[in-house]
C-alpha cells in the first residue's frame, strides 16, 4: 500500500463545464476505442430507466449512468486502467479510454458529498488472496475508485486476506446506484488521501488502519490541458 504515484487522479478543478461541454464528443471516440465500455453503457442506460430517474435527483443522467456502469462489468477494467493512466501525460492522452467515465465519477462523487457537509464515514474492505503491507505512519492512497462497505466483513474463506478498516472523508454512498443496492456500497476516490494507523498481522491474515488525511491529485483539467501537468494538493 502506498501512494500510489502513477494513477490517474484529475479532480477537474474549476473545468467542470469546459469538460461537460467536451463529453460527446470524446464519448463518441471512445466508444470505438474502447468496445467494453460500449457494450456496458447502453445496458446501464436501460438499468437506469427501469429504476426511475429518482434514485439520485442531485445527480445528472449522465453522472448517475456512469455510477451504475462502474458497478456493472467496468469496475476491475477501469480500475486497472486508471492505477497506471497517471504514469505520464502521454499515457493518459493516448492510451487511457475511459476519461469519460473517470470524469464523470469524479463529477458524482463530489456533487454526493456536497450534502452531506464534510461528514466522515468508518467503512471496511476484505481483499481476499493477498496480504498487503504497510507501516503505522505512512501516506498512502488507493490510487482507483476503491469499493468499500459499511458492513464489517465476516471473515473466513480466504487463505490469505487483508481487511481495510477505513475513516474515509470524500467516500460515498452509492447504493441506489448500484448494481447490488443490497449491499451497503461507499466508493473512495483515487485521490484521497490516508495515514496508516494501525496494522496487525495474525498469520496470513492482516488488517490495516486508515485515516483520511484529505486530497492529492498531480492531474488537473488534463484533457483540456493537452501534455502539461501541474500539482494540485487540497485538504480535507
Amino acid at each position: 500500500v502506498d501512494m500510489a504515484l502513477d494513477s490517474f487522479d484529475d479532480q477537474y478543478r474549476g473545468c467542470g463545464p469546459a469538460m461537460t461541454k467536451a463529453l460527446q464528443a470524446l464519448n463518441r471516440s471512445e466508444f470505438q476505442q474502447n468496445p467494453l465500455f460500449a457494450q456496458v453503457w447502453p445496458v446501464a442506460v436501460a438499468e437506469w430507466q427501469s429504476r426511475g430517474s429518482h434514485v439520485s435527483p442531485l445527480l445528472s443522467p449522465d453522472q448517475s449512468i456512469a455510477v451504475m456502469a462502474f458497478t456493472m462489468d467496468l469496475y476491475g477494467p477501469f480500475n486497472i486502467a486508471v492505477h497506471k493512466a497517471g504514469r505520464s501525460p502521454e499515457e493518459y492522452q493516448d492510451n487511457f479510454h475511459y476519461k469519460t467515465l473517470h470524469f464523470l465519477l469524479t463529477q458524482a462523487l463530489a456533487t454526493l458529498r456536497e450534502p452531506l457537509k464534510g461528514q466522515c464515514l468508518d467503512v471496511f474492505r476484505q481483499d481476499c488472496g493477498v496480504l498487503f503491507e504497510a507501516k503505522p505512519g505512512n501516506a498512502v492512497r488507493f490510487g482507483q475508485f476503491m469499493i468499500t462497505s459499511l458492513s464489517k466483513p465476516n471473515g473466513g474463506g480466504c487463505s490469505q486476506e487483508t481487511v481495510f478498516q477505513v475513516h474515509t472523508c470524500h467516500g460515498v454512498g452509492i447504493q441506489s446506484l448500484s448494481k447490488n443496492p443490497e449491499l451497503e456500497w461507499v466508493l473512495i476516490p483515487p485521490f484521497e488521501t490516508f495515514e496508516v494507523t494501525d496494522v496487525t498481522r495474525k498469520g496470513d491474515k492482516a488488517e490495516i488502519q486508515l485515516h483520511s488525511t484529505g486530497t492529492n491529485s498531480k492531474y488537473n483539467c488534463e484533457w483540456l490541458r493537452g501534455d502539461t501537468t501541474g500539482d494540485s494538493l487540497g485538504g480535507m
